[in-house]
């Protein structure tokens, strides 16, 4: 039994709830992010715009999540949570605002976009740290996994809603449900008792350190660090895992060309392909849920990129006729996805002392968001000059040979044997 979540039944009750209002807020972001990017595409008709925006989306998240990993260790985790909500439907209310005098330029736009993501820079560290705070360490896995489906369910559900609410509504529409999604969230957050952290064991020091503000909040980054480095096997991972999503995340950028140039597809089956990984995120993530994975999680980790890499490299070898075989691909990759990210959540909420999650989801945020920028980075250039399917089975077959290496790593091999620090 959890000493923080004081028996196996009251935790359930505050985690769903939670998380009911952050699948609120989910669906509603998802379909105002839908709705801006049309917005953008309709007004200017520029891919550079486009660009330009999912930068202004994404580089808060790289640049500055780290930092506010280490400000929401300093601060109260759920006034932090309750904060950012509030802080991106503000953002998001200014905009719908300003729709009733006149039609957003695109400057307003992509400072929305900086702005909201600036803060979720704050809030996934804080709702990463909350998570062990009401929920059984037996139990996280589990939780992962249903967090996972969660998520991805809002994303699809966002998508498909968006398209029959912008006809309807416009973008006004979407800005004020946005609004109110971030709204239940906070108060669904503002429901729920949130234990304190405990005093921590760690040996590296937790206090705030004093001094120039950057400086100190600098060392409490580097603090993250070292805490995470004491952690064996997940340090490995949490590295390994940089280069698998270098090689990953740009591949599903690629879906729909090779759907449409190599494969001869129309945009339905580009549509298939898509919702078939979705459904597969789905999927792994109930049986992740319910299963719970393999009692050896990092068993869960080396299979998972294993199934991921295997198939995308096996995409690119396969014949112009064969869209079936790879829609059942994305699937399986789909299916995999949740048996990766939920076992390394759960690993870093259970061995990471909860005085330094914040930080420590942080850097792994930063380090993520890094490696997506520098593999759209290299697929950009790349894979045009090698062509789709050459650059599949390239991707593939690194993703593939981290798995080995992962397999070989005694600490990743064996996870389960190493305890938190007393």
């Amino acid at each position: 039994m959890s000493a923080l979540t004081g028996s196996n039944v009251s935790w359930k009750r505050p985690f769903f709830t939670v998380w009911a209002g952050q699948a609120l807020s989910l669906l509603s972001s998802a379909v105002l992010q839908m709705g801006l990017i049309w917005h953008l595409a309709l007004v200017s008709n520029s891919a550079l715009v486009l660009s330009m925006a999912s930068m202004a989306a994404f580089l808060p998240m790289a640049l500055l999540m780290s930092f506010a990993g280490a400000l929401v260790d300093r601060w109260n985790r759920k006034l932090t949570m309750i904060g950012a909500d509030l802080f991106i439907a503000l953002i998001s209310l200014v905009l719908g605002l300003y729709t009733f005098y006149a039609d957003p330029p695109l400057y307003l736009v992509m400072g929305v976009l900086f702005l909201r993501s600036l803060g979720t820079a704050f809030h996934s560290p804080a709702i990463s740290a909350i998570t062990p705070l009401l929920v059984p360490p037996s139990e996280l896995t589990r939780c992962a996994g249903y967090t996972h489906t969660i998520q991805t369910l809002g994303f699809i559900a966002g998508t498909s809603l968006a398209a029959i609410l912008y006809p309807l509504w416009g973008l006004r529409g979407m800005i004020f449900l946005d609004v109110l999604g971030a709204v239940l969230a906070s108060l669904a957050v503002a429901l729920v008792k949130i234990p304190p952290v405990p005093a921590g064991n760690s040996s590296i020091e937790q206090k705030p350190q004093k001094g120039n503000f950057l400086k100190a909040l600098g060392a409490e980054v580097v603090q993250g660090y070292g805490v995470l480095k004491e952690a064996r096997g997940i340090f490995a991972v949490v590295w390994l895992g940089v280069i698998f999503s270098v090689f990953y995340s740009p591949v599903n950028a690629l879906f729909p060309l090779l759907v449409f140039d190599y494969f001869g597809g129309t945009t339905t089956q580009a549509s298939i392909v898509e919702i078939l990984f979705a459904l597969g995120m789905v999927g792994g993530g109930l049986v992740l849920g319910v299963w719970g994975g393999f009692k050896n999680r990092g068993l869960s980790l080396i299979l998972s990129v294993a199934l991921i890499g295997l198939p995308i490299g096996i995409s690119g070898l396969l014949p112009p006729g064969g869209f079936m075989v790879f829609a059942a691909l994305s699937f399986l990759m789909g299916f995999s996805a949740p048996f990766y990210s939920g076992p390394l959540k759960a690993l870093v909420q259970e061995r990471i002392g909860p005085e330094y999650l914040g930080r420590v989801f942080g850097l792994y945020g930063s380090l993520s968001s890094a490696a997506m920028f520098i593999g759209l980075i290299i697929t950009g250039l790349l894979a045009d000059m090698t062509g789709f399917t050459i650059w599949f089975v390239i991707s593939g077959s690194i993703i593939s040979l981290l798995a080995l290496v992962m397999a070989a790593v005694p600490s990743i091999r064996g996870i389960e044997g190493y305890e938190r620090k007393p």
